[in-house]
C-alpha cells in the first residue's frame, strides 16, 4: 500500500466513525484518492452533484479527519470522474477558488469566494438581464467604468450573491495579482468590533482598504450601527478615490434603507443601482435544468417544471428542493417521480397542499367549476359555453401539468398542438383585458389547489 492509499484509508476510517454507515456507503465509498502533498489532497467524486453535496454537508468532517491524520491544514481539491484532462481543469476551477500565487493568493483566502458562482452558471432571464450585463461590465474593467459603486438589490435567494461573487471570480481569473475582498456587512461589523477591542483598528482599516475590488454583501445590515457606518464610509471614500471597484448588495432599494446615514446612502447611489426581480416560470425551469446539467444528471422535464411551478420566490430554496430530491433518490435507490417530488416539496416548504395534477384532474376540476360535463369538454362541441370551458381547461393543463401541447390535444378529442396554442392565447388575451374573466379563471384554478 502506497502513502496515498495508506493516508486516505486512515482519513476514511476517521470519517466513518463520525457518520452513519448508510451515509458513508452512499457518499464516501465512491470517493477515490488522486494525489497528496504536504499542502493539498485531491479526491475524485462521481459527479458535480456529489461534490456539491459533500462540500455543503461533509467538507468540515473530511478536513477534520485530514488534520487528525496529517497534522496540517491542507487544501482539499475535488476532481470530477469521467472528464478528460482539459475538462478536469475547468471543472476544478469551478469547484474551488482559482489558485493564486504570492500575496494575492494569501489575500484572497480570506475572501471566501465560491468557485461555483461564475457567470457561466448564472442563468439569465428578463428578471436579471440588466443586472448581469452590469456585473459583467464591472468584472471586465473593475474601477474603470461609471458603474462604481455597483449596487445590486432584490429579495432573498434571487442571485445577488451569485452575481457579486462572479465578479470577483472573473477578476481573479484575468488578473492573477488582483486583491479581491468579499465579505458580508455582518462580518465587516464583527471584524471592526474585534479590532476596537484589541486595539488593532489600523490593521483592520488596511485589510479592507488595500483591495482592488471590495464586495460587500447584505449591506442593509449596516443599519443603526453608527460606528461601523462611519468606518465603512471612510473605507468607501478611500477605495473610490483610488479608483478601486466597490460592489454592494442589499435586499431593497437604498432609498428604503432606513437607519443608514444620508451620506452613506448617497454614496451607495452614486454609481449604478440595478435590481433583480423574481424569475418567471421559464427562467426558473432553466435554472433547474442548468443545475442538473452541471451535475451531469438527467432529470425529467416534468420534474423540473413541477418544482419551478411550486417554488416561485426563492431560487436558493428551489435549488435546495432539487438537491433534496436527488439525495432521496440516491440514498434510497428509488426513481425520481412526480410523487417523490411532491413528497420532497411538502417537506421542504412545510406545506401539505402540494399536489401532482394530471390532465384528467384538470378536466374534472373545470367540469365541476363550469357545469360543463367532462364528455362535452373533450368532444367536438362548439357552443360558446363549451368552447370557452374547453379552452380554460387546455390553458390550465399547460399551466399546471407541464405536459406537452400534443399530449394535451390528444386528451381533448385528438386535437393538434396548434389548437392548444390557439386556446391558450385566447384565454391569456381575455384574462388581460377582462378582470371579471380573469377572476373566473383564477377561481377555477384555486379549486384545484393550485
Amino acid at each position: 500500500m502506497d502513502r496515498l492509499e495508506f493516508v486516505w484509508e486512515n482519513i476514511s476510517d476517521t470519517v466513518r466513525s463520525s457518520i452513519t454507515e448508510q451515509t458513508y456507503a452512499t457518499w464516501f465509498e465512491p470517493i477515490r484518492p488522486v494525489s497528496i502533498t504536504d499542502f493539498e489532497i485531491t479526491i475524485e467524486v462521481p459527479s458535480k452533484f456529489y461534490y456539491e453535496w459533500i462540500d455543503s454537508h461533509y467538507k468540515n468532517v473530511i478536513l477534520g479527519a485530514i488534520k487528525k491524520e496529517t497534522g496540517n491544514d491542507v487544501q482539499l481539491n475535488f476532481k470530477i470522474a469521467g472528464k478528460n484532462n482539459g475538462e478536469q481543469t475547468n471543472q476544478k476551477n469551478q469547484v474551488k477558488n482559482i489558485l493564486l500565487s504570492g500575496k494575492a493568493r494569501d489575500y484572497d483566502r480570506g475572501s471566501k469566494l465560491s468557485g461555483r458562482y461564475v457567470f457561466n452558471t448564472f442563468v439569465e432571464g428578463p428578471n436579471n438581464q440588466f443586472a448581469r450585463a452590469a456585473a459583467l461590465s464591472v468584472a471586465k474593467s473593475p474601477g474603470q467604468t461609471s458603474f462604481n459603486p455597483l449596487l445590486i438589490y432584490g429579495g432573498v435567494g434571487l442571485g445577488k450573491t451569485h452575481l457579486m461573487q462572479a465578479i470577483g471570480n472573473q477578476v481573479l481569473s484575468k488578473q492573477i495579482n488582483a486583491k479581491v475582498k468579499y465579505t458580508t456587512s455582518e462580518k465587516f461589523t464583527t471584524d471592526f468590533v474585534s479590532a476596537i477591542k484589541s486595539n488593532k483598528t489600523s490593521e483592520f482599516s488596511s485589510r479592507y482598504r488595500e483591495c482592488d475590488v471590495l464586495l460587500l454583501d447584505d449591506a442593509q445590515f449596516l443599519q443603526k450601527k453608527e460606528q461601523t457606518q462611519e468606518q465603512f464610509f471612510h473605507t468607501f471614500n478611500e477605495l473610490y478615490q483610488r479608483g478601486k471597484q466597490i460592489v454592494l448588495t442589499t435586499d431593497r432599494h437604498p432609498s428604503e434603507l432606513y437607519g443608514l446615514k444620508d451620506r452613506l446612502v448617497s454614496r451607495f447611489q452614486s454609481g449604478l443601482t440595478v435590481d433583480i426581480q423574481k424569475p418567471n416560470l421559464e427562467t426558473r425551469i432553466a435554472i433547474l435544468q442548468s443545475k442538473a446539467e452541471q451535475d451531469s444528471l438527467d432529470i425529467p422535464d416534468e420534474i423540473t417544471e413541477f418544482i419551478a411551478r411550486n417554488i416561485k420566490d426563492n431560487i436558493r430554496v428551489m435549488e435546495g428542493a432539487l438537491v433534496k430530491l436527488l439525495a432521496y433518490s440516491s440514498l434510497f435507490h428509488i426513481p425520481i417521480t412526480l410523487d417523490l417530488a411532491s413528497k420532497v416539496l411538502k417537506e421542504t416548504l412545510g406545506r401539505d397542499d402540494i399536489k401532482v395534477l394530471n390532465i384528467e384532474d384538470i378536466i374534472r376540476g373545470v367540469s365541476g367549476a363550469t357545469n360543463v360535463s367532462e364528455n362535452k369538454l373533450i368532444s367536438r362541441g362548439r357552443t360558446m359555453e363549451v368552447a370557452q370551458a374547453r379552452q380554460i381547461a387546455m390553458y390550465l393543463c399547460r399551466e399546471l401539468v407541464g405536459t406537452s401541447l400534443g399530449d394535451i390535444g390528444l386528451h381533448f378529442g385528438g386535437r393538434d398542438h396548434s389548437t392548444v396554442i390557439h386556446a391558450c392565447r385566447n384565454i391569456e388575451k381575455k384574462m388581460a383585458i377582462d378582470s371579471t374573466f380573469n377572476i373566473k379563471v383564477q377561481s377555477v384554478k384555486s379549486t384545484m389547489g393550485a
